[in-house]
């Protein structure tokens, strides 16, 4: 469950203990950050963070992570993926990527799959569907065309503003960090609930995509972390904007 936000964003739980005040803001009696990266010396006992060399050394990645935060904010969300793409991931395969068993076991998982359509828009979890599982989308997707796909309902989407946040490093206030970071956490838990999985043994209970009720249950819960990154990402932006 929780171990996906330490190795797939690969971002050590103690960055989360590095607080950073974000752009425009002068730390008194704090001399020695005027050592750290992007930050300097504010008179003898002060430092603040040095955005404006953060984003000529990282202008690309700031362009990029801004530009994506944005196009994504601005664009409608979706809400009928039903939160299949984990299902996609085992579809038609002899193995599973956890070692947890299936709810519906083999033929049952296979068979919800079969049941609807696929409509990820999102490539970093489109790129993990099965051989089988890939000509089943709506659309075929690839990295180039990330950018113009993501939108504000994807339950990736709201968990990658953790990662986005981390890559402006610096310019984002620690409670923005750790906001991102806890909407990534609940995130991820309704997104293992939605899975095929079956995780009882590990107190969490499923969330039934396979069942009217379950779809309008996880579309409630998508509903609210879509608000929630749409807030963030609007509070990230005017973080990091340039004066």
């Amino acid at each position: 469950m929780e171990d996906f936000l330490f190795t797939y964003y690969s971002y050590k739980p103690g960055l989360l203990r590095r607080w950073h005040p974000g752009a425009g803001i002068v730390l008194d009696g704090a001399a020695e950050r005027a050592s750290w990266r992007w930050y300097t010396a504010v008179g003898d006992d002060a430092a603040r963070v040095d955005d404006a060399t953060f984003r000529d050394e990282r202008g690309s990645l700031y362009r990029g992570v801004t530009g994506l935060l944005r196009a994504t904010r601005d664009r409608g969300a979706a809400f009928g993926c039903f939160g299949l793409h984990e299902w996609a991931m085992v579809y038609g395969a002899d193995h599973v990527r956890h070692a947890v068993p299936l709810r519906l076991g083999r033929a049952g998982t296979d068979a919800v799959v079969e049941a609807h359509e696929l409509r990820c828009t999102h490539f970093d979890a489109f790129r993990f569907f099965t051989p089988e599982a890939v000509p089943r989308n709506r659309e075929p997707l690839d990295r180039d065309g990330a950018a113009a796909r993501e939108q504000p309902g994807c339950l990736h989407a709201g968990m990658d503003i953790y990662k986005w946040v981390m890559k402006l490093g610096p310019l984002v206030p620690g409670d923005l960090l750790l906001d991102a970071f806890e909407l990534a956490r609940h995130i991820r838990e309704l997104d293992m609930r939605a899975s095929p999985y079956d995780l009882s043994d590990w107190g969490y209970s499923p969330v039934p995509i396979e069942t009217a009720e379950g779809k309008a249950e996880y579309v409630r819960a998508q509903r609210e972390f879509s608000a929630r990154g749409q807030l963030l990402r609007t509070a990230v932006l005017a973080a990091v904007a340039i004066p």
